[in-house]
């Protein structure tokens, strides 16, 4: 097993240029996305007491907490590309390792990257009538799948190609893209508590309104389904550790972006969903598609919705960024030990970007939109993504006895029992989707075993070829 993995491709390397301030910015970008103005009502709908749902925001917050102090633990052991995949690897081997990029390459990432984009583009259409995301251009059959092509699909696709390229110019300048689309953010939420309490129409009333007993609005299958839709708008502080093989001193700012960039996250969010029901009470909350939108109405104006979907639209925007950004390290890194493409480990010689990478995940996430089969793809990655949580947590302990002489620069705080304790609750929520959604559960572990074959050819590729140089 390869333990201190070298960051090269011939004689290009990756550069380590992302300084503390550039990764956490990552983790906060990478989480936030469109979830915390659309999941909100989701919440409420299956939690109606307000004080109750706020305690939920906090306590999915915590549990992602433990999962980031774990992987804070393994990032600073293997500050290299591929984050997660280097630990699954060095805990379990190869073949875990290889499954679970296979799957982020073909469903996971790529599939959440699409869906980036096209929310981008239906964001952007509400604040701009005249780019309305739904307007068909063209429809085609091709080898049996329909092709179809809105203003949406475009304005998706242009955003990959921009994107894409961006990340292959320059590290900063994607680092840049996204330290603006955080700052935005918090300086969105900070403006948004400040106005609303200042000269918003809103009511603390709303905190304490609970039309149904009490016993039922604290359910614990309410909680559950709540908890489902909290987890997943907690989900992407994981890119940090994919890119660890350019931050700067990362056995240092590793661990610490994971925590302030997590902390900040909670912070923000619990901001958020003050001021949603602060403006509207949580029965009528529940009830809107876009709770962010209907609150700023209640709040001000009507002409405010539309500056709220263009900042919705940009925040995807550098959500997406960062997907580019941390997918293609993982590839990379999967082709450095020859278990991908080959072509995928090359490095720009001087932008120092993995360019191969980058480019073949534009194409797929491309070939995903035009077929409209994104969204069903990552269903199916859904119970494989917390399985892959529950794998990373674990190799904490497999690491300790396995490599109990390896310099930990940091360690994991409450260790045995925060990691245990994550552990369990994403256990139960992997049963959970595997009791409701058997069917997307198995299509996962079906995709994952359809790579097993590739995975064969690859390391056959790989003796021969050592075979061939020794010989």
């Amino acid at each position: 097993m390869r333990t201190d993995a070298p960051t090269k491709a011939g004689t290009a390397t990756l550069a380590r240029r992302l300084t503390l301030f550039d990764s956490v910015m990552i983790v906060v970008t990478g989480t936030v996305g469109s979830s915390i103005f659309i999941i909100p009502s989701d919440v409420l709908r299956a939690v109606p007491d307000p004080r109750f749902a706020l305690l939920l925001w906090v306590l999915a917050g915590g549990i992602t907490l433990m999962a980031g102090l774990a992987c804070a633990e393994l990032g600073a052991m293997f500050p290299e590309a591929g984050g997660q995949y280097v630990f699954i690897r060095e805990a379990y081997g190869r073949f875990p390792a290889f499954l679970y990029g296979w799957v982020l390459f073909t469903a996971g990432n790529s599939a959440a990257l699409a869906a980036m984009v096209i929310s981008f583009a239906l964001f952007l259409g509400q604040a701009f009538p005249l780019l309305a995301a739904d307007q068909v251009l063209l429809t085609h059959t091709l080898l049996g799948i329909q092709v179809k092509l809105d203003e949406g699909s475009v304005i998706a696709i242009i955003a990959i190609i921009v994107l894409t390229t961006v990340n292959l110019r320059s590290l900063k300048m994607a680092a840049w893209l996204q330290n603006t689309t955080a700052l935005a953010y918090i300086t969105m939420i900070a403006g948004i508590v400040l106005f609303s309490l200042l000269f918003g129409h809103g009511s603390w009333s709303h905190f304490a309104a609970v039309r149904q007993p009490i016993t039922s609005a604290l359910s614990l299958s309410g909680a559950g389904v709540a908890m489902i839709a909290l987890l997943w708008s907690y989900d992407g502080w994981e890119y940090l550790s994919w890119v660890a093989g350019e931050i700067g001193n990362p056995r240092r700012n590793l661990p610490r972006a994971l925590v302030l960039g997590i902390l900040l996250v909670i912070i923000t969010y619990l901001l958020a969903n003050a001021v949603f029901l602060y403006a509207l009470p949580p029965d009528q909350l529940a009830r809107e598609i876009t709770p962010s939108n209907a609150a700023m109405v209640a709040l001000f104006s009507k002409d405010v919705g539309r500056w709220i979907s263009l900042f919705i639209a940009v925040i995807c925007f550098g959500g997406a960024s960062v997907a580019v950004l941390g997918g293609a390290r993982i590839y990379y890194s999967m082709a450095l030990d020859d278990v991908f493409f080959r072509g995928m480990k090359r490095i720009h010689p001087r932008w120092h970007t993995p360019v191969t990478s980058l480019l073949m995940q534009a194409a797929w996430v491309i070939a995903l939109i035009l077929s409209s089969r994104y969204d069903q793809l990552y269903t199916c990655f859904v119970f494989m993504m917390t399985l892959t949580y529950v794998l990373t947590v674990g190799a904490v302990f497999v690491l300790r006895h396995t490599l109990p002489d390896r310099p930990r620069p940091y360690r994991c705080a409450g260790y045995p029992w925060l990691p245990i304790a994550y552990m369990v609750v994403a256990s139960v929520f992997m049963l959970s989707t595997l009791w409701a959604r058997p069917r997307e559960a198995l299509a996962g572990i079906a995709l994952a075993l359809l790579g097993v074959p590739l995975y064969v050819y690859w390391r056959r590729l790989d003796r021969r070829s050592k075979l061939q140089a020794n010989a």
